[in-house]
């Protein structure tokens, strides 16, 4: 099951930063103390099995979340790709 993941950033600078883990019982504290020290959230949450494929989704910066919108695409699209392919392969016989 996928962890909740929030990156904090310091000036707003992708390469200064840190993150947590949002089910952590200490997260509201954590979190607290980071934005007292200057740091900001960035981005949504990020959703991964483990810390390190966190770090690899923050670092790929929107390479993620396309890849995330594009598995909640609606199906809809799907189809009609297929349909209009289908079309255009008998138009062209």
């Amino acid at each position: 099951m996928a962890i909740k993941f929030q990156f904090f950033t310091l000036n707003n600078d992708r390469k200064q930063y840190t993150f947590i883990d949002m089910s952590s019982s200490t997260f509201l504290k954590e979190k607290e103390a980071l934005l007292s020290q200057g740091f900001e959230v960035l981005d949504d949450v990020i959703y991964a099995e483990t810390s390190e494929e966190a770090v690899e989704h923050y670092k790929s910066n929107f390479i993620y979340v396309l890849e995330e919108y594009n598995k909640a695409d609606n199906p809809f699209y799907s189809l009609l790709l297929i349909f209009e392919s289908i079309r255009d392969y008998f138009k062209r016989k």
